[in-house]
C-alpha cells in the first residue's frame, strides 16, 4: 500500500476549495494551527517533496470498499435485492441521480461523495468529488514551489510527472460525470473573485491531455529501474508509471471522441474522427512498448485471471498481478486502505445467495440475465448468433471461458463443507435419493430454494467474479487465516487493448486499421479473447465497422463485467436510455436434469426472461446533476441541463 511520507509537510489550506472556490467542500481544507512549514523546508529535497506528493495517492477512493457493502456498477448489469434502496445503484434505476451526494441522501450514496473527506488510512473518509478537488489543488502548490527544490533531474522529472498526471486525472474523473469544468491550472490565491465558466468538454479534454503527455514523458516505465525507486525495489507497484500516463491519455482523448462529448461540443452524434486518431496514437504507443516486451505489463494467463480482482492465501497481497510478481496487468491502482480484512465486513458477502436457511439478509448483488446474455459462446459467436451452437435447452453449454469465471447458475457446486440445517432425518432421506436436493448445489430455477426477492437471486444467477466459490458461511473462505483481499483497478491492460481498437476503428473506419502498435483494431480484441480461451472474431462479424463495433461493445461488456465501466461506457456511446440497454431482467426456467459433477451439461425447459424493471431515462441522465450549492457560488458556473 502506498503510504504518505513524512506527513507533517502537508499543508492544510483555509482558502477557496481546490478550483472553484466551492464553498460546500472547504471543511476539509481548513489549516491545522500548528501546519505553517515553510516553502523552503517543505519542498527543499527528494524526501520532503516526495512526501508531499504521495498524499495525491491517498485521494483516490476504494469504490468496492468505501462502505460496509457498496455498489459500483450502474448500468444495466447489476441489481441488488428488493428492500435495498440506500445504494446507488437503485437510485440510479429509479432515476434519482442527485443520489450521488451526501448532501441528498446520506453517506451511504456511493464512492462519488461522503459526509466527511480525509486522506487518512479510513477507507469511509475516501470519496471522488472532493478527493478530485483537494488533489488538483495539491497538484498545483507542488508544480508552483518545484523551483525550491533542489535535486537531480531525476527525482526532478519524477515529482513533476507525478503532479501533472494527477492534476490530468482528477480533472478526468470530474469530466467523465459531470462534462467539462474549469481546468485549475494554477493556485488560487484566498482573496482572489473567482468567475471562471466550465468549459467546453473539448477544451478541458485538451488541457487535461497536455498534463497526461507531459507526465508520460517525465515518468519511468518501471519505478524499480530508476536510482529512487531502486531504495524501494519491489514496492512501488502503485506508483504511477509512464504507461498509466499514456493509457489515460488516450482514454481521455478517446472520451473527448465518443459520441456524448461530441454532441455534446458540436451537436453531432457520432464519433469525432480527430480525437479518436489522438486516441489511437497514445494507445498505439504504450500497447508498441508492452508488444516489444519493455515493460512490465501483460495480460495474466486466464487460470491467474482472477488474481486481478481479488487474492487468496497471500498475506493480503493488493491484487493486479500474477502470484509470482512477474507479470502486472493493472495499469493504474489506488491505495489499500486499512487492513485487507476490510473485505470482509460485507463486501465479500454481498455476492453469495442462497435462501433465509444460509443467509441473514443484508445486501446482495446480482447480476442481471440480460447482461449474463453478453456471454456468448465459446466458438467466439454472440448467442443470438444462428451458428452460434446455443440450445435453450442446454443454456450453460459450451459458453465463453470467462463465464464459467464470472457466473454461477443453477446446478453448481457451491458449498462443500458440512450443511447443519441438513442434518435431521428427513433431509439427509432427500439427498441419498438425489444428490441435487441439498443446499450445497445452487438452486436458482424459478421457485428454487436459492431464488428469493430479499434474500436469494432475483435473477437466476449469481456474480462470482471477484469472490472464491469457499465465499459462504459454511466455507469461510473469506475468515482471517484466508487473508482475502478484493481490491479492484481503476485500469488494466485488457481495457487498453479494446479501448485501442475503438479509437482506431473509429478514427480510420477500417478495423484492419493499426496506428503505432504492431495490431489491427481486429488483432486488438483477438488479443484478450485468445486470453480467456474464446475463438477469434468471426469474419462476418469484422466485414464493416458497424458490426465490429457491436462485437467490440459486447466484448468490453464481458471482459471488464462489473468492474464499474458499463454506466459510462453506456453514457459515451448514447446508449443509456436507449432499448435494451435501459432494462433488467431475470433468467426464468426449470430444472429437467441436472448433472453434480458437469452442471454445464444440465438441461432446462421453458427458458425465457423476465422483466424486473425499466428504466426510463431522459437526456438529461446523461449526466450527473452538480450540486446546487457549487451552483450557487457564482453564475459562470451552471448546473448540467435539465437539473
Amino acid at each position: 500500500m502506498m503510504k504518505k511520507l513524512n506527513q507533517y509537510i502537508v499543508v492544510m489550506y483555509s482558502s477557496l476549495l481546490v478550483t472553484a472556490g466551492m464553498t460546500s467542500c472547504t471543511s476539509y481544507l481548513d489549516k491545522a494551527p500548528d501546519s505553517d512549514i515553510s516553502e523552503t523546508e517543505a519542498f527543499k529535497d527528494f524526501t520532503n517533496f516526495e512526501g508531499f506528493t504521495e498524499e495525491l495517492y491517498n485521494c483516490i477512493p476504494e469504490f468496492e470498499k468505501g462502505y460496509w457493502t457498496n455498489s459500483w456498477n450502474w448500468g444495466e448489469d447489476e441489481i441488488q435485492n428488493v428492500g435495498i434502496d440506500y445504494h446507488m445503484v437503485y437510485k440510479i434505476d429509479q432515476g434519482d441521480f442527485w443520489g450521488w451526494q451526501s448532501s441528498h441522501d446520506g453517506w451511504q450514496s456511493g464512492f462519488m461523495d461522503r459526509n466527511s473527506f480525509d486522506t487518512n488510512g479510513d477507507r469511509f473518509a475516501h470519496s471522488l468529488v472532493p478527493g478530485c478537488w483537494y488533489g488538483i489543488r495539491k497538484a498545483n502548490l507542488g508544480l508552483a514551489n518545484i523551483d525550491y527544490f533542489v535535486g537531480t533531474e531525476e527525482e526532478k522529472n519524477l515529482l513533476l510527472g507525478q503532479l501533472y498526471f494527477f492534476r490530468g486525472w482528477f480533472h478526468f474523473q470530474l469530466m467523465k460525470y459531470f462534462g467539462g469544468m474549469p481546468y485549475i491550472d494554477r493556485v488560487l490565491p484566498a482573496d482572489e473573485e473567482f468567475h471562471e465558466p466550465r468549459l467546453a468538454y473539448n477544451v478541458c479534454a485538451d488541457k487535461a491531455a497536455a498534463d497526461f503527455r507531459k507526465a508520460a514523458d517525465l515518468l519511468p516505465i518501471d519505478w524499480d529501474n530508476t536510482k529512487v525507486g531502486s531504495n524501494s525495489k519491489g514496492k512501488n507497484q502503485l506508483r504511477v508509471t509512464k504507461i498509466a500516463a499514456l493509457a489515460y491519455l488516450g482514454k481521455d482523448l478517446l472520451y473527448a471522441g465518443s459520441p456524448l462529448m461530441n454532441k455534446t461540443v458540436t451537436g453531432n452524434a457520432s464519433y469525432n474522427k480527430e480525437y479518436c486518431q489522438k486516441a489511437a496514437d497514445a494507445f498505439g504507443e504504450l500497447l508498441a512498448l508492452v508488444e516489444s516486451g519493455a515493460t512490465q505489463f501483460g495480460l495474466l494467463n486466464f487460470k491467474e485471471y482472477s488474481n486481478n480482482f481479488y487474492t487468496m492465501g497471500q498475506d493480503g497481497k493488493v491484487p493486479g498481478q500474477s502470484v509470482d510478481g512477474t507479470v502486472t496487468e493493472a495499469i493504474f491502482r489506488g491505495p489499500d486502505y486499512g487492513d485487507f480484512n476490510g473485505t470482509n465486513w460485507g463486501l465479500s458477502k454481498q455476492f453469495f445467495a442462497c435462501n433465509a436457511d444460509m443467509n441473514d439478509g443484508g445486501v446482495l448483488t446480482l447480476p442481471t440475465a440480460n447482461y449474463v446474455n453478453y456471454y456468448g459462446m465459446a466458438n467466439g459467436l454472440p448467442l443470438d448468433d444462428p451458428e452460434s451452437g446455443f440450445d435453450k435447452t442446454h443454456p450453460w453449454k459450451g459458453r465463453d471461458p470467462r463465464f464459467y469465471n464470472d457466473i454461477r447458475f443453477d446446478g453448481e457446486k457451491l458449498i462443500k463443507g458440512d450443511i447443519s440445517q441438513e442434518s435431521d432425518a428427513a433431509s439427509k432421506a432427500a439427498i441419498a435419493a438425489n444428490p441435487m436436493n441439498s443446499i450445497r448445489y445452487a438452486d436458482l430455477q424459478t421457485g428454487g430454494r436459492w431464488r428469493n426477492e430479499e434474500k436469494g437471486s432475483r435473477t437466476g444467477y449469481l456474480l462470482y467474479k471477484f469472490i472464491d466459490n469457499s465465499c459462504n458461511k459454511v466455507d469461510q473462505g473469506y475468515g482471517w487465516a484466508q487473508h482475502f483481499n478484493i481490491h479492484l483497478p481503476w485500469m488494466r491492460l485488457s481495457d487498453v487493448y479494446l479501448m485501442y481498437a475503438e479509437a482506431v476503428a473509429e478514427a480510420t473506419g477500417n478495423p484492419n486499421a493499426s496506428d503505432k502498435a504492431p495490431l489491427t483494431a481486429i488483432q486488438a480484441v483477438n488479443k484478450v479473447r485468445e486470453r480467456a480461451g474464446v475463438a477469434d472474431l468471426a469474419a462476418k462479424n469484422t466485414a464493416t465497422l458497424d458490426k465490429f463495433m457491436s462485437e467490440l461493445r459486447r466484448e468490453r461488456a464481458v471482459e471488464l463485467s462489473w468492474e464499474g465501466h458499463r454506466f459510462n461506457d453506456l453514457r459515451r456511446w448514447l446508449l443509456l436510455d436507449k432499448a435494451p440497454y435501459n432494462i433488467k431482467t431475470s433468467q426464468e426456467f426449470e430444472r429437467v436434469k441436472c448433472d453434480p459433477e458437469h452442471p454445464e451439461n444440465n438441461e432446462v425447459s421453458g427458458f425465457k426472461e423476465k422483466t424486473i424493471l425499466v428504466r426510463n431515462f431522459t437526456e438529461k441522465h446523461y449526466w450527473l446533476p452538480l450540486k446546487i450549492s457549487d451552483c450557487s457560488i457564482y453564475p459562470e458556473f451552471k448546473q448540467n441541463p435539465g437539473w
